[in-house]
């Protein structure tokens, strides 16, 4: 379950460090008069600060360090 985790942790970190955040892109309606409709598409941008990936790199490697109990 450590391994795992510390995999995970691992992941998460290096991604948090290369990339810092992520994006996504909800939809929404502007208009909705009887048949005329009209949607706008809305990206939200997600920043994740380096200390949060740097955080989860060094827990994830601590948990692949620490040894297995017998």
């Amino acid at each position: 379950m450590n391994r795992t985790l510390g995999f995970i942790l691992i992941a998460l970190g290096l991604f948090g460090l290369a990339w810092g955040g992520f994006t996504y892109t909800t939809s929404e309606k502007v208009i909705d008069i009887g048949p005329i409709h009209a949607t706008r598409e809305k990206t939200h941008s997600v920043p994740m600060p380096p200390i949060f990936g740097a955080v989860a790199l060094i827990g994830g490697i601590v948990l692949l360090a620490i040894p297995k109990k017998a």
